[in-house]
């Protein structure tokens, strides 16, 4: 078994904590949207004090986390939460609020 070094773990609004390991964030920051690189603090505001977080339509465990950086621009931060453990799917900017169910609104 490899050991995983954990980056962070936040506690959301939602009452949950969304851990990150090292190893999934250079995944992410390499791989799915080098443009985070980073940006790890950004990705930790966006989940402890987001402006709004929607739940996917395509998954009920799935919540996308929004924060505004820049005038009509967000930082996004997908993440599921089977068990009240969530993990980070993935965090990219976002020129818009996808669809989804309104759950939690500053």
């Amino acid at each position: 078994m490899i050991m995983q070094r954990m980056l962070f773990e936040i506690v959301t609004p939602l009452d949950f904590t969304v851990h990150v390991t090292l190893e999934y964030w250079e995944i992410i920051v390499s791989i799915k949207h080098p443009v985070m690189k980073g940006h790890e603090e950004e990705v930790k505001l966006v989940l402890s004090d987001p402006d709004e977080i929607r739940q996917s339509t395509k998954d009920e465990k799935v919540y996308l986390f929004y924060r505004m950086h820049a005038q009509k621009r967000w930082f996004c931060a997908v993440v599921k939460n089977p068990d009240g453990e969530g993990f980070l799917i993935t965090a990219y900017p976002a020129d818009n609020i996808k669809e989804g169910i309104t759950i939690w609104k500053k």
